[in-house]
């Protein structure tokens, strides 16, 4: 597993190095698909203000490939940006060595578009050169070029952070301007577009310098061997070393590289087909198409086709056949404690075989398993008790008759109640329900809550004289107030 980073990005491998870091491809663990991941190295302060000029650059092109979010740890920073997989111009001429000119155009022209692009922003790259141009891996389909590392890129009008006469950039790429310390303009970049455009079309570095001094004396000279009279007519344009000479946007040198395009002859059957490869290799261990591998083990999904291991159904043990056994002539007596013997390993447990598949052979009768008089922890055995009747499904008692009311008793009118008699209501017996027919022949005994009586009258007179009282004197304590 790689290092995660700020919480977000698991860094994989490294797949470059620039000046001020390295790339790596990272996976993003909130965005659930693999990035390029730039790791600033140094943390001076003229490094983190490049540093946070290039993260800041937010340009959208499909030909521009620009920082896409940031993130800082402790004292480690990086920006992000999509994965391309593909290689730079320098990886397809080390496959191939020069390029057919229809090819050079198309490459051109997304060069020139990319430019374009950045320059309405404002920014000027200023190292344009064929490691900073990558290639996403389209095999032998139309080739997507984008332009990247923005490291000492600069928009125009903002403050140098290069000191006076110090002149940043690539040897060989630079322009004639630049190398003299000129502000840096949109035209430095489309010089070195047309040095890239050439090293294309020769496989080769070109010398930029005599190429200079040849203009310089000899104004345009002839169009190299292998390039054709169209196209030099536009890297011409693009490699004059008057920046007052030169095409000023990129938009104008597309227009002009369209025209020249239509004047070149098409592919022929024989030409060699262009396939950019994929430059970045398998993942390195630990790391999948969808992501790192999750620590520990995974549990198998419920869809997998695999041969995963199915769901064994619960194996219902068949009944143990009926042993008749005889009476143990030492059973009448009681048992005599004997030594408890060692304890024997647990023996391994076998697989129990299918239902449909039931032993023929039985176990022999004439070998009655003994009854030991000791169980393993040392107590004796004691016979298993009677199983108790099951009456879930018996049959239920029929219901009693209804009791009836009992009838008032009626007092003949010569015979006075008492003065203080006190009727007491006697509640008839609660006819029993069928539930609880079932309880009291199951032993259950229902919970009957009987209530106490109250308290005797010997008690109770008393205590209403002396209320009485007590009522009696307030009231005239009342009357005489």
């Amino acid at each position: 597993m790689g290092e995660v980073f700020a919480g977000r990005y698991e860094l994989a491998d490294p797949i470059g190095r620039g000046g001020v870091g390295a790339v790596w491809r990272a996976w993003d663990h909130r965005r659930r698909r693999y990035v390029a991941a730039k790791v600033l190295q140094q943390s001076d302060a003229h490094t983190l203000l490049r540093f946070v000029r290039e993260q800041a650059l937010r340009i959208d092109h499909p030909h521009v490939l620009a920082p896409a979010s940031w993130a800082a740890d402790d004292d480690k920073v990086l920006f992000t940006m999509d994965l391309v997989a593909g290689g730079s111009l320098a990886h397809l001429i080390g496959d191939y060595g020069p390029l057919p000119p229809q090819f050079v155009c198309v490459l051109l022209d997304q060069l020139l578009s990319g430019l374009a692009a950045v320059h309405a922003e404002g920014v000027v790259h200023r190292d344009i050169k064929p490691a900073n141009i990558l290639l996403e891996a389209t095999s032998t389909r139309l080739p997507h070029l984008r332009v990247s590392d923005f490291g000492i890129s600069m928009r125009k009008g903002e403050p140098r952070l290069t000191e006076t006469n110090y002149v940043v950039g690539t040897p060989g790429y630079f322009a004639p301007e630049q190398a003299m310390g000129a502000e840096p303009d949109f035209p430095a970049d489309l010089f070195a577009a047309g040095l890239v455009a050439l090293y294309l079309l020769e496989g080769a570095k070109p010398d930029a310098k005599s190429l200079i001094e040849h203009f310089a004396e000899h104004g345009t000279p002839s169009a190299p061997q292998g390039v054709p009279g169209p196209l030099w007519g536009v890297l011409a344009g693009l490699l004059q070393p008057d920046p007052e000479a030169r095409f000023r946007t990129a938009t104008g040198a597309r227009k002009a590289l369209l025209a020249a395009a239509e004047l070149l002859p098409e592919p022929g059957p024989d030409d060699e087909l262009i396939e950019v490869f994929d430059q970045l290799g398998p993942l390195p261990p630990g790391f999948g198409p969808n992501g790192p591998a999750t620590r520990g083990r995974r549990a198998r999904p419920l869809h997998s086709t695999g041969p995963a291991e199915s769901p064994t159904p619960p194996t219902v043990p068949e009944p143990a056949p009926h042993l008749e056994r005889e009476p143990h002539p030492q059973s009448q007596r009681s048992p005599e404690p004997q030594p408890a013997p060692a304890p024997a390993p647990a023996p391994e447990r076998e697989p129990t075989p299918p239902p449909s598949a039931p032993s023929s052979m039985p176990p022999p009768a004439s070998a009655p398993t003994p009854h030991p008089a000791m169980s393993e922890t040392g107590s004796f055995h004691l016979p298993p008790p009677a199983p108790a009747p099951d009456i879930r499904f018996a049959t239920p008692p029929p219901l009693p008759p209804p009791v009836p009311p009992m009838p008032a008793v009626v007092l003949p009118p010569h015979v006075a109640p008492a003065a203080h008699a006190v009727t007491t209501v006697v509640p008839h017996e609660p006819v029993p329900d069928r539930h609880s027919l079932y309880a009291l022949r199951r032993g259950e005994v229902p919970d009957r809550r009987r209530t106490s009586p109250g308290p005797p009258p010997r008690v109770t007179i008393p205590v209403l004289l002396l209320a009485l009282v007590c009522f009696t004197v307030g009231i005239w304590a009342l009357t005489q107030a």
